[in-house]
């Protein structure tokens, strides 16, 4: 490759790649061992490793590296072993480059969203999202970059949710079972089973891990009321890292407790963070649902009553009217929801006409590796 150029330094500890117009990079020797790409340490078929540390020499280090037309090869003591790295894998995976570290900064693929995204709340059709893969490909994206997305002309039938979740993963089943039913119920094992309004809230904080995806499909819808709502839980938790970053330590420094005990023989509890951050400050997500909140004790006294202000402050962003997506789901029609990130809820609704849903709850790996695979054959 032109004007290209490899080189090794620290008494071959590091291999340094010079391109024009880019920034020079440094690899370990370590680091390019263990990541070699040859078919004896990686699985052609399905990319595995095949070894261990321990199959590593400890004195490992290059003894040589050239340019070999795309690929830079590399030669490692004390084992001989040559190994080419395409010089496009090496700049897709350099990490000799200033890491990001900012606390409560968005992931690359997530956008924050307000009240503005009314008007085009991401959907599209069961049936082309069934037949064309470029359909599909697009919307798993939306739910990706939003956290939530719904799905128009589906069956009026009970158990229609599962062809959603049929686009890209599998059920995650629960003491509620396979699915659950959303109607008014005369002394309800669960407030979602009441007319009344819900605060946006994440499902289940009670779970480690929690279900991160959940589905709610319309099978009938006469009652005045009920619309549904969702609100960016990213946005909300940024809003209060800019009005109150001492609040947003707080709430992501310190875990709160959940617990549900609604039937005989069922006992969940967790205690994680109502934010929670990979350890350099990327938004990973939020629990808060104030119906399934125990008593919090691992806060020290000294922060208890910020701790407390920081959750009122939050609870009102989530409440602000500015924050919120609303819509009613017509017979036909589902949502879904990164239950990891996006906050849903609905209005009060009367007890006149009827109100079906249904509801379950999938994973967001199944749905980001079908999404995944459809980016790379497109």
């Amino acid at each position: 490759m032109t004007n290209i150029s490899v080189s090794i330094l620290d008494a071959g500890a590091l291999l340094h790649l010079h391109q024009p117009g880019q920034p020079d990079l440094r690899f370990h020797a370590i680091w390019l061992r263990d990541n070699a790409l040859d078919p004896a340490t990686r699985d052609p078929g399905n990319g595995q490793r095949l070894i261990t540390m321990a199959d590593i020499p400890r004195d490992i280090r290059l003894s040589g590296a050239v340019i070999n037309g795309e690929n830079v090869t590399c030669v490692f003591a004390p084992e001989g072993k040559t190994v080419d790295f395409p010089v496009t894998w090496l700049t897709e995976n350099a990490y000799d480059q200033t890491q990001p570290d900012v606390s409560g900064r968005l992931p690359d693929w997530a956008q924050a969203w307000d009240s503005s995204l009314m008007g085009s709340v991401p959907e599209a059709n069961l049936d082309a999202l069934q037949s064309d893969n470029k359909t599909r490909r697009d919307w798993l994206a939306q739910v990706r970059r939003y956290g939530f997305a719904k799905v128009t002309g589906m069956n009026t039938t009970s158990g229609a949710l599962f062809d959603v979740v049929d686009l890209f993963g599998y059920v995650r089943e629960t003491n509620y079972g396979r699915h659950f039913e959303v109607r008014t119920e005369v002394n309800p094992v669960n407030l979602a089973y009441t007319g009344l309004g819900l605060q946006a809230h994440t499902d289940n904080p009670y779970r480690d891990p929690v279900p991160t995806l959940q589905i709610l499909s319309c099978l009938e819808n006469s009652a005045a009321g009920g619309e549904n709502m969702v609100v960016d839980g990213f946005a909300a938790v940024r809003r209060l890292l800019d009005e109150d970053p001492g609040g947003f330590a707080l709430l992501a420094g310190y875990p709160a407790r959940f617990a549900y005990s609604g039937a005989d023989g069922i006992k969940l509890q967790s205690r994680r963070p109502v934010i929670e951050l990979s350890p350099d400050g990327e938004l990973i997500g939020l629990r808060f649902n104030s119906r399934s909140s125990a008593p919090v004790r691992d806060v020290p006294f000294e922060h208890m009553a910020a701790w407390y202000a920081a959750l009122r402050r939050l609870s009102d962003i989530i409440d602000d009217p500015a924050m919120e997506v609303v819509f009613k789901l017509a017979p036909g029609e589902a949502f879904i929801v990164d239950n990891t990130r996006v906050l849903h809820a609905r209005k009060g609704y009367s007890g006149e006409g009827t109100r079906w849903l249904q509801g379950c709850y999938a994973d967001k790996d199944g749905l980001l590796s079908t999404l995944a695979a459809l980016e790379a054959a497109s």
